[in-house]
């Protein structure tokens, strides 16, 4: 497989999945399948990255592919949870807007023939790139999203069967636990965005300057 069809592979396992936790969120052993998926899905996003560097099939639209099958699964995900009611509408919402965000900041740095990893990566500084593009960092980060996904995808069935969720102080407990595990996830999250943010705000000045003949043809549009 190449590393573009991975990544199109784990999109795949996270509809999936978040069509298993919303379709039967009473059946355990659905709930489990979902969960699976899940873990396959975060796992994939390992495999592209690997494929792409061992086999030097690595490229601009596939680093680009890359970032977009994170941005469809991590949205997917949270928008999954947020509307059963697990956690706070505005965790996906600042995972969309930090998206929007940065990948707004990687277009223009493309433009001035920056890259957003690799060795021509817009971000130069080395706790940037160590807290954005190191292995331990997207190591982290992946296996603390695989945590909150399954973590919160297991809620679900528990929250529907009143003859197992358990009630009182374990019940809060649990909610407690799934909040605080959104919580890093989503510090973690904003945390990487700040050298990308930072890097990218030299890129505004080469962004606005456009030949007359573009301003005219928006002008005549």
């Amino acid at each position: 497989m190449t590393p573009n069809q991975v990544t199109a592979a784990r999109v795949l396992a996270a509809f999936a999945a978040v069509a298993l936790f919303t379709v039967a969120p009473d059946a355990l052993a659905v709930d489990l399948a979902a969960v699976l998926l899940t873990v396959v899905a975060i796992a994939l996003d390992g495999i592209d990255g690997y494929l792409a560097r061992s086999r030097g099939l690595a490229t601009p639209l596939g680093a680009q592919l890359d970032i977009l099958g994170d941005r469809v699964v991590e949205n997917l995900f949270f928008t999954c949870f947020a509307v059963s009611g697990l956690i706070s509408l505005w965790v996906p919402v600042l995972f969309f807007v930090r998206g929007t965000m940065t990948d707004f900041f990687r277009s223009q740095a493309a433009r001035a023939g920056r890259s957003s990893f690799g060795g021509n990566s817009m971000v130069e500084m080395w706790w940037g790139r160590s807290l954005v593009a190191s292995r331990m960092s997207r190591g982290a980060y992946a296996a603390l999203k695989c945590l909150c996904f399954c973590y919160l995808g297991l809620l679900l069935p528990l929250r529907h069967l009143s003859a197992t969720w358990p009630a009182g102080e374990v019940q809060h407990s649990l909610l407690i636990a799934g909040w605080a595990i959104t919580g890093a996830t989503v510090a973690f999250c904003l945390v990487r965005a700040i050298p990308v943010v930072w890097e990218g705000r030299r890129y505004f000045p080469a962004a606005g300057k456009a030949p007359n003949k573009h301003l005219a043809a928006a002008v005549i549009r």
